[in-house]
């Protein structure tokens, strides 16, 4: 749920960037110990800059959980700020600075078409043998719906641990196949990861009867994966990955797993964000370096190993256009408006679907 209170004036479009940082620092300053600012990696320069603790969305869930700051100022998208607000007590407020900050994949799954494909699984097929797994690219009813439903939550960083769990033959409560939503390619790349193979696989599509699929399909697959995507990640192609290595032969091509899984497949190495921030640093110095994932990312590494080359894999690509919604004006008004004690863009969950998907958020966490 969002409070909104008002729009960002337009006056604070017309303040330079200098004073603007000027403004962002001194409201920093008087909120104190009272603020924590997240900001994750596909930030633009401008906030992170202002970042308390910056990071992927699995590592910025932790920061909020663990934090004891009353205002939570989460310069992400809207799935985040949910999360945030789950984790945290009720005395803490949650500020998205830019309400249009969102995220075209998590939009590709709502509740009311995974309650349908649930119902439609359960004509065919037993439910107690599904885990849903919710990639945190989603909204909060359906981590609530997950929570439910016996499954976790997971991220980029941690899909391979939770569907080691979801599948482990050893748990009780554990399923022998994973209806995974919203975002088919990291389900389907984790699945080859853990040694499963294309043939365990079924896209379900959300639009058609049955997900598309016949009863046979269904039975024998280990792995529905909800037919969703990352625009910015499906950008990315093998061609893209030859031409970089023709023009760099001792090049290294790092991918995000948002991509397909033949993109993956012809890469060095895939991960999340935080996994490409911490490969790149582990590499010999020198290499050049192709990364596919969202720009403003790739730019920042640019500029912190300015001794080699770093390039984004696709030279045209744009930067996710809801997740550089958030600039320093929308910063700087949210800031400057909680020093005077009005809170705005508070994000608030619902009690009942909160409880439900911390459920799922917690089964998170606590999977290693």
């Amino acid at each position: 749920m969002l409070n909104i209170a008002r729009s960002m004036p337009s006056a604070y479009r017309d303040v330079s960037p200098e004073d603007l940082a000027a403004r962002i620092t001194a409201a920093k300053a008087t909120l104190g110990e009272r603020l924590m600012i997240l900001g994750h990696h596909y930030q633009m320069e401008e906030v992170m800059v202002f970042a308390d603790a910056a990071g992927d969305s699995f590592g910025l869930s932790q920061k909020a959980a663990q934090s004891d700051a009353e205002l939570i100022v989460f310069c992400g998208v809207h799935f985040m700020a949910e999360s945030a607000d789950i984790l945290t007590s009720d005395e803490q407020k949650v500020i998205l600075p830019d309400l249009s900050a969102g995220c075209s994949m998590a939009d590709m799954a709502d509740l009311d078409q995974v309650e349908r494909a649930w119902r439609e699984l359960g004509k065919v097929t037993d439910t107690s043998r599904i885990i849903p797994i919710t990639y945190m690219n989603s909204s909060a009813s359906l981590k609530a719906f997950v929570g439910d439903h016996g499954g976790a939550v997971c991220t980029s960083s941690n899909a391979r641990a939770v569907l080691t769990w979801a599948l482990d033959p050893t748990r009780e409560g554990s399923g022998d196949k994973v209806l995974f939503f919203p975002d088919q390619h990291l389900g389907r790349n984790t699945g080859l990861e853990l040694g499963y193979s294309p043939a365990d696989m079924a896209v379900w599509d959300p639009a058609a009867q049955l997900g598309g699929l016949d009863e046979h399909t269904i039975d024998h697959s280990t792995f529905l994966l909800w037919r969703g995507h990352c625009s910015v990640h499906q950008r990315f192609t093998v061609e893209q990955v030859t031409q970089f290595r023709e023009q760099h032969p001792e090049g290294v091509v790092v991918v995000h797993p948002e991509c397909s899984s033949e993109v993956v497949g012809v890469a060095d190495a895939s991960g999340s964000t935080d996994f490409i921030i911490r490969y790149l640093e582990n590499l010999p110095e020198g290499l050049p370096v192709a990364i596919g994932t969202e720009v403003n990312l790739v730019q920042r590494l640019a500029a912190a190993h300015p001794d080699r080359l770093i390039v984004c894999l696709e030279d045209m690509v744009c930067p996710c256009v809801t997740m550089s919604r958030i600039d320093a004006a929308h910063l700087c008004w949210v800031l400057e408006e909680a020093v005077e004690g009005r809170i705005r863009n508070h994000i608030t969950v619902p009690e009942a679907t909160a409880a439900s998907a911390k459920v799922a958020l917690d089964r998170m966490l606590a999977i290693v």
